[in-house]
């Protein structure tokens, strides 16, 4: 990420109204600190363009971003879309991880209230829409990612469409037991492809068998761990009737279950969901998400928005595209992977 004013006044051991003033070439500075706040700036490779000018205008040319984990592939491929389109307008970028076990309301809004922002783009935080009603009331502008609230601009994808699509190939390939892994039940994504796989089964006259969506007892991230699709694989394959195949609401659970499977000596085939870069190297069928893209789709709303407050709303749903690599994931190549990378993290 470029560097911002805070780090050279950081490094600088200044106020950050100090560099606004160097930058501005306020009189008011002297010159062993106008040196010093440039020097910093130099050996950073901080480059003003129109940040200083704007501060004076009491507009900050920050877009922050609220995101509840940093430290996982789904984040981090959304985030690289941000950073690279940002580079095409007059912006930087701020991140703030918020705490999943915390009140993730208060946390956001405590971030709002300061002002260090122009605009906030929130990825997967799922709050009541009266909760964002609540932060509405700060009047800036709000983009958010894997989420819906009508008083925002969103940018989702089709999680129904994805499972259903996920579990309608299973069925159209023969299997007629299939279960579901999913994560924390009242994630809008998770009860969205719950939505889906159900649909799916309906359309093809088959009973959907509650015991057989199953989720683990690991509720970090909300579910979305692969010890969690570890736990949740383990209860599958002890349902009775035994299920024949399996969708599962992340890649990253589906590789959890592919262990369980490994570690139970079966073997049934499985469709996960994201496309995580470690999805290709073990063959995990999967559903694509373009998380680069909206990431990168995100700054445009978050740049126009900012631009011209009184444009419409709008709401951009994505479709994911099914990516059938091998129904049965080869587990030589799932330990070589994790031996060679260390545990994944995804949303």
């Amino acid at each position: 990420m470029n560097p911002t004013i805070y780090d050279i006044a950081r490094e600088a051991r200044v106020s950050i109204a100090t560099v606004s003033r160097v930058f501005n070439n306020h009189t008011c500075v002297t010159r062993k600190t106008r040196e010093k706040v440039l020097d910093v700036a130099n050996q950073l490779g901080y480059h003003p363009r129109a940040l200083a000018q704007s501060l004076a205008r009491k507009k900050t040319r920050i877009i922050t971003v609220i995101v509840p984990v940093i430290s996982n592939y789904f984040f981090m491929e959304v985030l690289a879309g941000m950073q690279d389109k940002i580079a095409e307008y007059d912006y930087d970028l701020q991140i703030f991880n918020v705490k999943l076990a915390d009140n993730i309301l208060n946390q956001a809004d405590y971030i709002m209230k300061r002002g260090w922002g122009e605009g906030y783009v929130v990825i997967s935080v799922h709050l009541a829409d009266s909760e964002w009603q609540t932060l509405k009331k700060y009047n800036v502008p709000v983009v958010l990612i894997d989420e819906y609230y009508p008083g925002f601009d969103t940018i989702s994808v089709d999680s129904i469409e994805g499972a259903y699509t996920a579990t309608r190939y299973l069925l159209q390939t023969g299997y007629r037991n299939i279960g579901m892994i999913c994560a924390k039940a009242d994630s809008k994504p998770v009860m969205d492809r719950v939505l889906g796989y159900r649909r799916a089964l309906e359309d093809f006259g088959i009973k959907v068998i509650a015991e057989q969506i199953v989720t683990g007892d690991d509720m970090e991230r909300d579910g979305f761990t692969e010890n969690n699709g570890y736990q949740a694989m383990t209860k599958l394959l002890a349902c009775e009737p035994c299920v024949d195949a399996c969708f599962c609401a992340s890649d990253i659970q589906a590789l959890g279950a592919i262990k369980a499977m490994r570690d139970a000596n079966k073997n049934i085939p499985i469709i996960g969901f994201d496309d995580l870069e470690f999805s290709e190297y073990v063959g995990l069928s999967t559903m694509r998400q373009p998380m680069y893209d909206m990431g990168s789709l995100a700054i445009e709303k978050m740049v126009r928005r900012i631009e011209n407050r009184e444009s419409e709303v709008k709401h951009t749903v994505f479709s994911p595209d099914l990516v059938v690599r091998t129904l049965a994931p080869d587990y030589d190549l799932l330990a070589v992977r994790k031996e060679e990378s260390g545990t994944f993290n995804s949303r």
